[in-house]
């Protein structure tokens, strides 16, 4: 365990935002975290986890102890005739695992290849793309809980897996209430890949690539090269522009007000559910309300994709997680007017 007191935060931060904790833990395996646990300035505080920081808005200085979660490992732990079984330590790069499972020569994930983040993360938000969530991919994951240091188990019905949504998201207000936000850390993340592999080909983009390529039945290996080309030519690297990915959920309407809203918006793109809603795509929507390229202080919205917002200031003068806000605000307002819809922000503001 890696201790240090009033620790800037500024670059486990993938929006670069400089703030300061008043303490930083750092935890490579269970033993350290259940050590960081019970440090005098961690015990009586519910600290904040920290893995990539790709998914936050520091709006300040966090007053309470942060433990940074940097569990590695990535291994094959069972094959069988109907799948491969993984497990990844929750401090591992979710893209590098990613990588590593095709390497291994197992497919499944590759839709979801250049999403930012750790492991440990990924269930906590149900990250998702292009077709496919992790919810689909899931087996299991190990937690600790932050209490009593004892690890548990939870399979996927457990994690109650929703859009962008998990149990970890939800705090526990009455006895019985199985929330796990501020209750329970990931340490450990299992996936069942299935066979035979299916490629998932449904999104746009991946369809053009289809097209462009000429190629009909792209292997895993293919697919996995396309979306990160996708997504790199859409999104900021945040190693040279301070973002935190998508900042706002897609939204979900009825069949009948998406009906109503192509009545005025012919153009406007949407994806029919399995359940009968349909979802839209967030950053037409804000590109519509002409935000694309827009700045408000340091804070602006990214001109390759209206969906991120992004860091306008430099490593000595960053933007604040207040300007972030105020930006983020100030989209909602206009979407509201305009769609009647409301957009629900993805990173944590803390």
């Amino acid at each position: 365990m890696f201790f240090e007191s009033h620790a800037s935060l500024q670059a486990f931060n993938t929006f670069g935002i400089a703030a300061r904790a008043v303490a930083l833990l750092r935890v490579a395996d269970v033993v350290g975290l259940q050590a960081a646990l019970r440090h005098p300035l961690v015990s009586g505080f519910t600290p904040l986890l920290l893995g990539g920081g790709s998914n936050i808005v520091l709006t300040g200085d966090v007053k309470v102890p942060v433990i940074r979660i940097e569990i590695k490992g990535m291994q094959l732990v069972e094959e069988t005739a109907k799948a491969w079984i993984v497990e990844m330590g929750a401090g591992e790069s979710w893209h590098d695992c990613v990588r590593w499972t095709l390497d291994q020569g197992i497919p499944g994930l590759e839709n979801l290849a250049l999403i930012p983040g750790t492991v440990g993360a990924a269930p906590v938000q149900n990250i998702g793309a292009y077709g496919v969530e992790l919810q689909d991919r899931f087996e299991s994951l190990t937690a600790m809980d932050l209490h009593t240091g004892r690890s548990f188990e939870l399979d996927a019905a457990q994690c109650a897996f929703g859009y962008r949504d998990s149990i970890f998201k939800h705090v526990a207000t009455a006895p019985g209430d199985f929330g796990l936000a501020g209750r329970a850390v990931i340490t450990h993340v299992r996936l069942r890949l299935p066979k035979p592999w299916k490629p998932v080909l449904g999104y746009l983009d991946l369809e053009r690539k289809c097209q462009e390529s000429g190629v009909v039945r792209p292997d895993a290996r293919q697919i996995f090269e396309w979306v990160c080309d996708i997504r790199r030519a859409k999104l900021p690297d945040p190693r040279q522009i301070g973002n935190a990915g998508s900042f706002f959920k897609n939204p979900t309407v009825s069949a009948d007000q998406c009906a109503d809203i192509i009545a005025r918006e012919p153009n406007i793109v949407h994806y029919q559910l399995a359940d009968g809603r349909i979802k839209l795509a967030a950053g037409w929507l804000i590109d519509a309300c002409g935000w694309k390229g827009k700045t408000i202080g340091r804070a602006g919205v990214y001109e390759k994709q209206a969906l991120v917002l992004v860091n306008r200031g430099g490593v000595e003068d960053p933007v604040t997680g207040g300007e972030v806000m105020t930006l983020a605000r100030a989209i909602q307002t206009s979407v509201y007017e305009r769609f009647g819809i409301r957009l629900e922000p993805e990173p944590v503001v803390i």
